[in-house]
């Protein structure tokens, strides 16, 4: 079955047509066509009797014709003697002239002295049997033995069924139309992309188009109150922490050494909830390269002192996508792999015509399988998992990672990595 809508129409809309056309072609030449053929050949057989008995009893060809000449003109036929050579060795017809081989059929059972029979052309016959004087050639007219444009009926169902086909699979495909630019619409949504879209077509289409707006509506207005929100807290909480380190500044640098660091802490957590409540499909998307743009982001984090190396970059092309948010979902990755892991970080690409994989692996002790559908989960940290003590967080990380890769029509997938023997992170987008 094909996959598309069109396809599945076009065969619903083709599919009967062509299977009428058949079974009424069918049932035509075999009930209709046939039978009249029989019909009308036999008509003429017993004309041709009539003329090879009168040849049978004619002792000579020149009394033969002298006999026979008024009963020819009568029926419109024409007679004349031929050499054994000049009468072809088989039938002779047209490969589609289904009537022909019906009058065939009826000579050869009805004359057994039938020698061929050859029909060049829609007008003449010619009748070829064998006498006592020699091969006997007689021709006479088409109509005689077939009804006339025998096919008409046939031609004309096939010439006009397939323009009504025609007609209406362009009705059908302004009808699909609509359907399909709310499908477009509704996957550019869902990859980040907010596309013009006005609910036209049929009044059930209109209402999914419809219903499809109003989602578009509050899915944004949801996203835009929690970033509101997640900003407006992490705003406020910074005046009293300032406040609480200038406080603090006060004191014997003994005494507020601990507290200090609960506040430094405090603000490591704003600034993971404020890079949280970005909209992760903030900016424009862009025709990049992403090859170029993993280079960067590793250029920068080794020029930074981070131990991040490139792995291969397989592909080459442009890309649709919005390099801010991916470059802040690279760099989380490598944030992630650095506090995490062991001590190695390694960034690769494979670009492809269908999709784009960005991988990070580290040699850490990786996330048990069982717990990395809780890893991208905001605000869970996996104690069991990774080694707290080499950072601190609020469990956003990899939740950022997860928004910016859905935003772009993509997925973040963990697992295990073969190089390196920690955790690989793979984002992978469609293209």
């Amino acid at each position: 079955m094909p996959r598309s809508l069109y396809g599945r129409a076009a065969l619903i809309l083709i599919l009967p047509v062509v299977v009428v056309q058949l079974v009424v072609s069918v049932v035509f030449i075999q009930r209709h066509l046939e039978d009249v053929t029989t019909q009308m050949s036999l008509t003429v057989v017993r004309e041709l009797q009539l003329i090879t008995n009168q040849v049978a009893m004619s002792p000579d060809r020149q009394t033969m014709l002298a006999q026979t000449s008024a009963a020819l003109n009568t029926l419109q036929m024409t007679i004349r003697f031929v050499e054994p050579d000049r009468v072809p060795m088989q039938d002779q017809i047209r490969w589609y002239d289904f009537s022909a081989r019906v009058v065939i059929a009826t000579l050869r059972a009805t004359l057994p002295q039938t020698r061929a029979a050859v029909f060049p052309d829609n007008r003449r016959v010619i009748y070829y049997f064998q006498s006592h004087l020699g091969p006997v050639k007689l021709e006479f007219g088409r109509r005689r033995v077939t009804a006339a444009a025998p096919h008409q009926l046939i031609l004309t169902m096939v010439f006009f069924g397939g323009l009504m086909t025609v007609i209406s699979f362009l009705y059908m495909r302004n009808q699909l139309r609509p359907i399909t630019r709310l499908a477009h619409a509704a996957q550019a949504f869902g990859r980040g992309h907010r596309t013009p879209y006005t609910p036209r077509g049929a009044t059930e289409v209109r209402a999914a188009g419809a219903a499809f707006l109003d989602m578009r509506a509050r899915i944004e207005r949801h996203i835009e109150q929690r970033t509101m929100m997640l900003s407006g807290v992490s705003h406020d909480l910074r005046t009293p922490l300032t406040r609480l380190k200038l406080g603090l500044s006060m004191l014997d640098d003994d005494e507020a050494a601990l507290l200090l660091g609960d506040v430094d802490e405090m603000e490591q957590m704003l600034d993971a909830f404020l890079d949280f409540s970005r909209d992760a499909a903030e900016g424009e998307t862009e025709m990049i390269d992403p090859g170029a743009l993993i280079s960067r982001i590793v250029a920068d984090a080794a020029r930074a002192g981070k131990p991040v190396t490139i792995g291969k970059l397989v592909g080459e092309g442009m890309v649709a996508l919005r390099p801010t948010a991916l470059r802040r979902a690279v760099e989380n990755l490598i944030g992630n792999a650095i506090r995490y892991g062991g001590g190695r970080v390694d960034v690769s690409m494979t670009l492809t015509d269908k999709s784009l994989l960005i991988r990070v692996e580290d040699d850490g002790p990786g996330i048990a399988p069982e717990l990395r559908s809780d890893a991208v989960r905001p605000f869970v940290r996996l104690d069991p998992a990774r080694n707290q003590n080499r950072g601190g967080g609020v469990g956003l990380g990899l939740a950022i990672v997860a928004d910016i890769a859905r935003a772009h029509g993509g997925a973040l997938r963990l697992g295990d990595s073969k190089a390196l023997g920690g955790l690989q992170a793979d984002i992978v987008i469609g293209r």
